[in-house]
């Protein structure tokens, strides 16, 4: 199934899509109340927003080995009971599909980073070791970590370099099932373009932290709530963006999110 976010006469409205048609639900899919309405809409009617809104935004970084290398950065996971390298974005740098990367004018080296995203449907704390993730996972979606990379290099921690305003493209829409299997995420192709041309294309079943692994980490940390973000990492061959330029991550089985990138306005 998937799961669009839309606007609607100035409401936030949510629906499941299928064969290009809008069945509207009356809330979130993962609302206890939720249900399907009589009311039916065709796709291209309303503008898609961001799959979700979620509370927080929780990044893998380094979770592709070529990617760590072509960083300069060791490989992670080599060290016995090494974790995950964990950080933040906020979700105020969420923009829906279609919309503007807004170039900084404190960065000389915006780049795109695409990824597979997974949307938490039930709230998961302290999840065990062998324990499934499917009953806590809602779906899957593409994503677009943006990065600043001059203030990435330069600060000593991400903050800066990964959060500003529509540094996060989420979208087109929410992918229950993106192939079959127990494992619905693994084996998944994620490929970004920049103008047409193929710049990254990495598949998941490379991820260095398994999906169990991340979300075993993050909730021995923080609790997950319905509609937050785990961005998985993105494979190698993250470049520079510039002003006018069509950004696309797809990933087979969930569809392409597709960003333009604009310069910032000057005072």
């Amino acid at each position: 199934m998937r799961w669009v976010r839309f606007e609607q006469d100035g409401e936030i409205c949510w629906g499941h899509l299928e064969e290009g048609t809008i069945t509207v639900h009356s809330g979130a899919p993962w609302a206890a109340c939720r249900h399907a309405t009589t009311e039916r809409l065709p796709l291209e009617s309303v503008p898609l927003l961001a799959p979700c809104q979620p509370g927080k935004i929780i990044c893998v970084g380094r979770n592709y080995a070529a990617h760590a290398r072509e960083l300069g950065h060791a490989v992670p996971g080599a060290a016995p009971g090494e974790a995950p390298l964990l950080f933040m974005k906020p979700p105020s740098a969420i923009i829906a599909p279609g919309a503007a990367i807004v170039l900084p004018p404190v960065s000389r080296q915006v780049e795109h980073e695409g990824e597979l995203a997974v949307i938490i449907g039930k709230r998961c704390r302290r999840l065990g070791a062998g324990e499934p993730v499917t009953p806590y996972v809602l779906g899957y979606t593409c994503l677009n970590d943006v990065t600043a990379r001059d203030l990435q290099q330069t600060d000593k921690q991400w903050t800066r370099a990964k959060g500003f305003d529509t540094f996060c493209p989420l979208g087109p829409w929410i992918e229950t099932a993106p192939q079959p299997g127990p494992r619905p995420w693994d084996g998944l192709q994620v490929e970004t373009r920049v103008n047409g041309e193929l710049r990254q294309s990495g598949n998941t079943r490379d991820f260095i932290f398994s999906l169990e692994r991340v979300l075993q980490e993050i909730t021995a940390v923080m609790t997950l709530e319905p509609g937050d973000v785990i961005a998985t990492g993105t494979p190698a061959g993250v470049g520079k963006l510039a002003p006018g330029d069509r950004v696309e991550v797809t990933i087979p089985g969930i569809g392409t999110l597709a960003n333009t990138v604009a310069a910032a306005d000057t005072p």
